[in-house]
């Protein structure tokens, strides 16, 4: 069985240097397609860089792998061993950092800008609905705002045939209750007029998206395609912008505060005493339902406000080999490939050593037609030792006959060895 083996290991060792040879190339091919999209310059120095590194990879790997094969399966001892299995750990380490990832960024380049890209639109999108939201939940303050105005438009109406003093005109209290109307009408418009500024924005930002949406799926260069994608994602940036702006709920806010603070009562203008202090209380109790009005308004315009306005991310463009390493997690089966490109041979390493340990465990009996030099010179000086122990085990006067000797003298046509072979050691 241990001939066999040996035969067997010496006729794969030029498929096995040809297999390492291929892998080291091939990781130097896409270690080279990998470094090129890292380096800046001229298209001639990024060319001759790229081509240097990888070929420095290629002989780096090449000369690695042929170092443990030839040297590691022959290895006995077990201290020995362990310094060559932490050296070839470490190798490979130093592999994975200076070409695996490379190899990966090469062979998922592409497609982790993409991913990278449909991150970033989802986030984009995600902030744009969040602007039109709060654009929209400002008008829901609508409502509320024309209830007030006509609440305090009737009440003027209603004071002008004296419903409220009990004296008809256009005096004080209607001139308070008119002007009130009034504020919360322009109030009203202001928030109607920016329904329409915020339906044509979130228009322009959904346009945006789905260009951007086309530049995340489309074919053609990834690179191109990410540099046009960051041209839409600024013009986007600047739409949530306008939509964040176009919220008349801080607006409405203000109005509220200013109404319930900035409140000035009126003089009583009544013609008599009597009216006069029917007026003062009519407008002190206009100014506690103002005051009403105003915090319900403000705390439901706080309500909408929440924590801030949208502040939507820059776009960051990543070179290949950074978009491999940010979302290495969606692109296992590459990373994979990687470094087994790389890691393969040390699955020879280890074949090697389990074959080379079975020849010296079933090694078969030396015989003429096998035997090296070396090992019959070790045979020789085996023989010699065991006669010397045999001539002082007798005694000085004993004679020790060799087995050669003793076979040249049953068959005469067995020549004994040489004495120079049997000389005593020096």
């Amino acid at each position: 069985m241990a001939s066999a083996l040996r035969d067997g290991v010496a006729g794969i060792d030029l498929t096995m240097r040809i297999t390492l040879g291929v892998l080291a190339l091939a990781s130097g091919v896409y270690t080279y397609l990998g470094v090129r999209d890292l380096l800046d310059g001229s298209a001639l120095i990024t060319f001759f860089a790229a081509l240097i590194y990888s070929s420095a990879v290629s002989v780096a790997i090449y000369a690695f792998w042929s170092f443990l094969m030839r040297f590691l399966p022959h290895v006995h001892d077990v201290g020995s061993r362990l310094w060559l299995g932490a050296a070839m750990v470490l190798g490979s380490l130093m592999i994975v950092a200076m070409s695996s990832w490379l190899n990966a960024a090469a062979l998922a380049g592409s497609a982790a800008i993409e991913q990278h890209l449909a991150v970033t639109l989802q986030a984009y999108t995600r902030d744009l609905d969040t602007a039109h939201n709060r654009a929209l939940a400002a008008q829901s303050l609508l409502p509320d705002i024309q209830l007030a105005s006509t609440r305090f438009a009737r009440l003027a109406e209603a004071e002008r045939g004296g419903a409220l003093t009990g004296t008809g005109g256009s005096g004080t209290v209607v001139q308070l209750l008119s002007q009130m109307a009034g504020q919360l009408d322009d109030l009203g418009r202001q928030v109607t007029e920016s329904a329409e500024r915020s339906k044509q924005l979130y228009a322009d930002g959904g346009t945006q998206i789905a260009r951007m949406r086309e530049f995340v799926s489309g074919q053609g260069d990834i690179k191109g395609r990410s540099d046009a994608f960051g041209s839409e994602a600024l013009k986007l940036v600047g739409t949530v912008a306008a939509l964040e702006q176009t919220s008349m709920a801080p607006a409405v806010k203000r109005a509220a505060d200013d109404l319930a603070t900035g409140f000035i009562a009126p003089a009583a203008d009544g013609r008599t005493a009597d009216l006069a202090g029917r007026q003062t209380a009519v407008v002190d109790n206009v100014e506690k339902a103002v005051a009403a009005q105003a915090n319900a308004l403000s705390q439901a315009a706080q309500a909408i406000i929440g924590s801030g306005p949208v502040e939507p991310a820059r776009f960051q463009p990543l070179s290949s080999a950074e978009a491999v390493l940010r979302y290495a997690g969606d692109f296992m089966p590459s990373w994979a490939g990687a470094i087994s490109i790389d890691l393969l041979p040390a699955v020879l390493v280890l074949i090697l050593c389990v074959v080379h340990a079975a020849i010296r465990r079933e090694a078969d009996p030396a015989d003429a037609e096998t035997m090296t030099a070396a090992e019959l010179m070790t045979a020789t000086r085996l023989l010699r030792q065991m006669d010397e122990e045999r001539l002082a085990v007798a005694g000085p006067g004993a004679a020790v006959v060799s087995d050669d000797e003793a076979a040249a003298s049953a068959d005469p046509r067995v020549t004994p060895l040489p004495t120079a072979w049997g000389t005593k050691k020096e």
